[in-house]
C-alpha cells in the first residue's frame, strides 16, 4: 500500500527530505510542489520527486502526509490554501524555527479530523557550515529533529511523524512547543540578529570607508549569518511571530554584554581572561558533541544502538488509510 507524501517547497530542505525518501520509492508515493515551477522541477531532475503538481490545492489531493518546507512569512497563506482539500486523517508537518504561531494557525485553519506535528530540524553536521546550501540526501542522518504536537494529537499522528524522521536518518526527539520556541529564539533567531545587528552598527557609518578594508576573518565570520541564513522577509516574520522569545533571548544577549562592557571597563584582564577561556571551551565541547551526534552517550555515557526500526511496517502496513 503506497504512503502519498507531498512536499511544498523545494529548497534545501524540502528536496533533501525528498532525496532521503527516494530508496523507498516502492512504498512512497512523493509529489512536490513550489511557487518556482523551475525549482520544483529541478527536484524532480535531481530524483528527489515522483511527480510535480503546479497547482497548490491540487499537490495535497489525497495525500497522507503534507511537509510544509517554508519560509515563516509563507506557511499560514499556504496553509489556508491547502486546508479545504487536506483528506480526513492527513498528517500535516513544518519546518518552521517557531512553533506556537504555526499551531495558532493550524488550530484555526485545519479541518476536524487533520492533524498537526512540528518538525524542528537539526542538520547533520557536515551541512552547518559554509555559505552554500544544496540539497542531500543524508542533510538530516546523525542529527536530531524534535517533534512538537499539541495536545490532543492522535497517537498514530505522532507516530507517522517519528518514523518519517526516523526515514531521514535523524534522531526523534519530543519537545514542549514553548521550550522550542525558547531554544530556537537563542540558537536559530538571535545569532541571525546579532549579525544584522553588526552589520547596522557598521556599513555606512563612519569610518566604514577604512573599516570595510580592514575587516578581516572575525567580521566575516560574525556577519556570515545575516548573508546564509533566513532572507530577511522570513527573519522578520520569524522574530515577530513569537516576540516574548525574541525579546528574552535578545534581553539575555544584552545582559551578557553589559557584564563583559563592566569587566573590561574595571580592567579586570584574569577576569575578561576567564570569561574567554569558558566561551571557547563551551564552543569546542558542543561541536565535539555536535559532531558525534551520540547525544546518548553525552547525556548518559552509553552510546546508542544502532536502530532497525520496523519503519515500512509502521509507515506502510497498518493498513488505515483513505477516511
Amino acid at each position: 500500500m503506497t504512503v502519498q507524501i507531498t512536499i511544498i517547497g523545494m529548497g534545501q530542505v524540502g528536496t533533501s527530505i525528498g532525496l532521503a525518501l527516494a530508496a523507498h520509492t516502492e512504498k512512497i508515493q512523493r509529489t512536490g510542489h513550489d511557487k518556482n515551477f523551475e525549482r520544483a522541477n529541478k527536484a524532480h531532475q535531481l530524483g528527489a520527486l515522483d511527480r510535480v503538481e503546479i497547482n497548490l490545492p491540487r499537490s495535497v489531493e489525497g495525500a497522507d502526509l503534507v511537509i510544509l518546507a517554508l519560509p515563516m512569512d509563507a506557511i499560514e497563506e499556504t496553509l489556508r490554501i491547502i486546508a479545504p482539500d487536506l483528506r480526513q486523517e492527513c498528517v500535516l508537518m513544518d519546518t518552521a524555527p517557531y512553533k506556537a504561531p504555526v499551531v495558532g494557525w493550524a488550530r484555526t485553519q485545519l479541518p476536524p479530523g487533520r492533524h498537526y506535528v512540528g518538525l524542528v530540524s537539526a542538520l547533520s553536521p557536515h551541512y552547518i557550515t559554509g555559505l552554500e546550501r544544496p540539497a542531500h540526501a543524508d542533510l538530516f542522518r546523525g542529527g536530531v529533529v524534535g517533534l512538537v504536537s499539541p495536545p490532543g494529537t492522535p497517537g498514530e499522528a505522532i507516530k507517522l511523524a517519528s518514523d518519517l524522521v526516523t526515514l531521514l536518518g535523524a534522531e526523534p526527539f519530543f519537545m514542549d512547543m514553548l521550550e522550542v520556541d525558547s531554544l530556537m529564539a537563542s540558537a536559530h533567531i538571535l545569532p541571525q540578529l546579532i549579525s544584522a545587528g553588526l552589520l547596522d552598527m557598521t556599513v555606512d557609518f563612519p569610518g566604514w570607508r577604512e573599516m570595510r578594508r580592514l575587516a578581516g576573518r572575525p567580521y566575516a565570520t560574525a556577519t556570515l549569518p545575516a548573508a546564509s541564513q533566513d532572507d530577511p522577509k522570513s527573519l522578520a516574520r520569524a522574530a515577530l511571530s513569537n516576540p516574548q522569545a525574541s525579546l528574552a533571548a535578545i534581553d539575555s544577549y544584552i545582559e551578557t554584554l553589559r557584564a563583559l562592557r563592566t569587566v573590561i571597563a574595571t580592567g579586570e584582564e584574569d577576569e575578561l581572561v576567564r570569561r574567554f577561556e569558558q566561551a571557547r571551551a563551551g564552543r569546542e565541547q558542543w561541536w565535539e558533541e555536535r559532531s558525534s551526534g551520540d547525544w546518548q552517550k553525552v547525556e548518559f555515557g552509553v552510546s546508542q544502538a544502532a536502530k532497525r526500526p520496523g519503519l515500512l511496517q509502521s509507515l506502510f502496513g497498518s493498513g488505515k488509510r483513505r477516511g
